[in-house]
């Protein structure tokens, strides 16, 4: 199928769903995206808004498969890559709430073997605000080495930081996953996922999976590269994060796999809905209690938003405020204008978010992805649409 033909399909299959009386704005944003012309039109999306606790947005359109014209549905999944980064940054917190981990706490102190190659001292805080100084697997390796799990934890565990841990920053885009996926696991026994489904998604009816079960592969859309992509390798990275967007070059397609579907990626191979996301930021935004069902502690809450670093990314090259693997909104904007704002994108365009203050959680996912890494343009519209919306503070 060419484009004029996806192009065509598409604007048949229409926008669905609900904006509650004033977010009207928001649902004309949402359409404004499947008519854009800079390589970034919508092929299939969804966007989700709780306000108060209750949904306020919840919108669909497009297809889900360029390939053949099937719609998108109110509980599409899709692979959103880093914004799985946050929903683990939950896991995380869960645990602090429970008094099973500290942030403070050295890794070694709950991973013996990570003490090698001087990472003795190397706390769970760093990880999880990429100061770490592993922001990249040293040796080689492909996609299909993600894949094991062990192999890549032991790599870690055996590998010299870049940087002394704590004095620089540099977001982990990859590594991040096995490095907050293996405390998870030898905390609980479980795997981030299992403990995700287990302890988040289940309860909250929240779709939001790392590591897909196949009964869903009918659920979910295909992912569709960039048409503006940028050559990864051309990025001028330090010596320090060398690798970190190359190694592997991550291939659009790989998420179209089996293999990628099954495996647990915390920091890249989430799949979930719009509605999914925004249910569970919507706990982050009210206080950790959502519909009846705490999570955890408003105050458990405010330690993993605590910011750890505000210098300049040594990845993405850009100052963020990195907290306890969320960043707040401070200094971008990313989420609207509220700096106390705090979520996580991922690559093309998927993200969520809260806004404490205002009591919102967000969800956005879609199959056409864009270029950048973070910051797409479709996303920044939606989030100031939302507040267009709301009357003043």
């Amino acid at each position: 199928m060419n484009a004029i033909e996806v192009a065509a399909r598409t604007r048949a299959a229409g926008v669905h769903g609900e904006a509650a009386p004033g977010f009207e704005r928001v649902r004309e944003c949402f359409a404004a995206n499947f008519e854009r012309t800079d390589g970034r039109r919508e092929i299939g999306a969804a966007f989700t808004v709780y306000a108060g606790g209750r949904r306020v947005v919840d919108l669909w359109g497009g297809i889900a498969d360029p390939q053949r014209p099937t719609p998108w549905t109110a509980d599409m999944l899709v692979n959103v890559y880093s914004t799985t980064k946050g929903i683990a940054a939950l896991c995380l917190a869960m645990l602090v709430d429970r008094g099973l981990v500290r942030y403070e706490d050295t890794m070694a102190s709950i991973w013996p073997q990570f003490a090698q190659a001087g990472k003795s001292g190397v706390t769970v805080r760093q990880v999880l605000s990429h100061q770490a100084g592993l922001p990249a697997f040293d040796e080689p390796i492909t996609t299909a080495d993600l894949y094991d799990w062990d192999a890549r934890c032991a790599a870690l565990a055996a590998q010299r930081p870049r940087w002394t841990p704590g004095e620089n920053t540099g977001y982990h885009p990859v590594t991040f996953g096995f490095l907050a996926g293996e405390i998870v696991r030898r905390v609980t026994g479980l795997t981030l996922g299992q403990f995700l489904t287990r302890e988040i998604a289940t309860p909250l009816a929240a779709d939001f999976f790392v590591g897909l079960p196949g009964s869903l592969d009918a659920r979910v859309a295909r992912i569709v590269a960039p048409q503006n992509a940028i050559d990864p390798t051309l990025i001028p990275l330090p010596p320090e994060t060398r690798g970190s967007v190359t190694n592997p070059i991550m291939d659009p397609q790989k998420a179209n796999t089996v293999p990628w579907r099954r495996a647990e990626l915390p920091a890249l191979n989430g799949h979930a809905s719009a509605r999914g996301i925004a249910r569970i930021y919507a706990v982050m935004a009210n206080g950790g209690e959502l519909e009846g069902r705490r999570l955890l502690s408003a105050g458990s809450l405010e330690r993993m938003t605590a910011v750890q670093s505000r210098r300049p990314d040594l990845t993405l090259g850009i100052a963020l405020e990195w907290a306890h693997g969320v960043a707040l909104n401070g200094g971008t904007g990313f989420f609207g204008p509220n700096p106390r704002s705090y979520g996580h994108a991922g690559w093309g365009g998927s993200f969520g978010c809260a806004d404490p203050d205002r009591r919102l959680g967000i969800g956005y996912v879609l199959n056409q992805m864009g270029p950048d890494l973070v910051g797409d343009v479709r996303a920044r519209a939606l989030c100031e649409a939302v507040y267009e919306c709301l009357a003043p503070s």
